[in-house]
Parts: structure tokens; sequence; C-alpha cells
């Protein structure tokens, strides 16, 4: 009898190493595939920015982290008012989030601290006071392209001061959707 319990505990054992080793690699499986889901889905689907600056103030506060959605340009097109990711114009390296104003094809100017679209002024109801702005000529923008601006108009860099003020629409990256830190804000 002792002998068939040695060999009954032998077995017993090899099964259980079998078990554990077959649940440990199930494991690393599923941890694979989720690592490789989260990777797609940042890549392709959302876009985790962290607002270094004050320029979209009140909106966007500095050192809020917001979400993009990638996907939002490919079955539309970017609107006047979208908030969007994209790399600054001057210097790809570096990626840029503010507000379309100017569409394709229109003129846009400012003046008297308002901007004017195709002769009309272009009421900002996001904006909590009118800003002071300097001048800008009469501009077109040009098919395909943007102009866009900061909400915080007196502290931010944006078309008005780029060398290449437009944004192409080939190169947005992402329409700004959500601030989810510090607190939870959907953006319109």
């Amino acid at each position: 009898m002792a002998e068939n319990e040695q060999a009954y505990s032998g077995i017993n054992s090899s099964s259980k190493k079998s078990t554990i080793f077959k649940e440990i690699i199930s494991y690393i499986v599923i941890i694979l595939i989720a690592a490789i889901i989260a990777f797609c889905f940042n890549k392709y689907i959302i876009m985790n920015a962290n607002i270094p600056s004050g320029s979209m103030e009140t909106t966007i506060m500095t050192n809020d982290k917001v979400i993009g959605n990638r996907l939002s340009y490919c079955f539309s097109e970017p609107k006047r008012g979208d908030i969007i990711i994209f790399p600054f114009p001057d210097n790809p390296e570096k990626t840029y989030i503010k507000r379309i104003v100017g569409m394709p094809g229109d003129t846009l100017e400012i003046k008297n601290n308002a901007v004017y679209i195709n002769g009309t002024e272009y009421f900002e109801s996001y904006l909590p006071k009118a800003p002071r702005m300097d001048d800008y000529p009469k501009t077109v923008i040009p098919d395909g392209c943007y102009f866009v601006l900061g909400d915080n108009r007196e502290d931010s860099v944006d078309s008005r001061f780029w060398n290449n003020p437009f944004v192409e629409r080939d190169t947005i990256i992402a329409k700004a959707i959500v601030v989810y830190y510090p607190h939870f804000q959907l953006l319109k």
C-alpha cells in the first residue's frame, strides 16, 4: 500500500505543477493581450495630453490632463470652435492644443479686440471676458488649413504669432473631448 501512495502522490504532485504552470501562462497571456489592447487604444483611438501652459484658460487650466479622440475627424470635418491637438507648425516636435477660429476659405481679421470672420464679428461664448488683442491683418485662410487661437488670448502664442500661421487638416492629431484630471469636464 505504501508503494501505491508514493505512486499516487508523485502523479498528484506533477499534476499540480502542470496546473500551476498553465495558470501562470494564462495570466501572462491575459496581461500581454491587455497591454496590446491598451497600446492600440492609445496609439489609434485616444490621445492623452498634459497642458503645460495657461494659453487655454479658463477652458483648460495649466496642468490639466486632457483626452483627445483621434478618430473624431475620420468621418467628419473639423468645425469652428473645436479644440484640437496638433504638432506646432513651426516645430513639429512640439504638440499644441488650441481652438479653431478660422476655417478654410474664411477671411479673418482681428481689430479693436474682436475677431471678424468674413466681415462679421465672431462672438465666442466660451471666453469669460472680451480679450485685449493686437490687430491682425485681413488674411484668407488657405484650403485645408485652420487658424487657431488660445482661449486666453492675452497669454497665448497661437496663429497670430507663428511663422506658419495655419494648422493643416492632415496634421491634426485629435479633437480634445474631456479634461479628466484634476477635475472632470467635457469640452465643447
